[in-house]
């Protein structure tokens, strides 16, 4: 069982989030916590220069209040991050930081262009210091 249990959750995985939820609860030891965590891409300067910042503030509120919904479903010891940047990177560097045990993380059957580019799953399971569950 694990203490600190981190579930980055994707926009376009909704239906795998209750998923990913439910193996991270099994997962939680007695007293343990989960964090749901959001990494929304960070846009280019010249890009984010013309969008309101309200409308970048709608975007996190969006996904606090999804969020919100998920943790609701959990129960116990539930913190929840929404932050910008590059997705893996991202994820990596958090788990490292808050002293994360293991990564509950859902992964898409992977296509062609994801031998090339890779995937946000693959790249967190090759250099994660902690260990990933992946749930397809």
């Amino acid at each position: 069982m694990y203490k600190n249990v981190l579930v980055p959750i994707a926009a376009d995985h909704d239906a795998k989030a209750e998923y990913a939820l439910k193996a991270a609860k099994a997962l939680r030891a007695k007293g343990g916590k989960i964090i749901l965590f959001h990494v929304i891409d960070e846009l280019p300067a010249y890009i984010l220069a013309q969008i309101p910042a309200e409308i970048v503030e709608k975007g996190h509120k969006t996904m606090r209040d999804e969020m919100t919904r998920l943790a609701k479903l959990v129960g116990g010891n539930v913190e929840i991050d929404v932050i910008s940047g590059h997705a893996s990177r991202t994820i990596l560097e958090y788990a490292e930081e808050k002293g994360v045990d293991c990564i509950v993380i859902a992964s898409h059957k992977p296509g062609l262009e994801d031998y090339f580019l890779g995937s946000t799953a693959s790249r967190v399971v090759r250099h994660a210091i902690c260990s990933v569950h992946v749930l397809r």
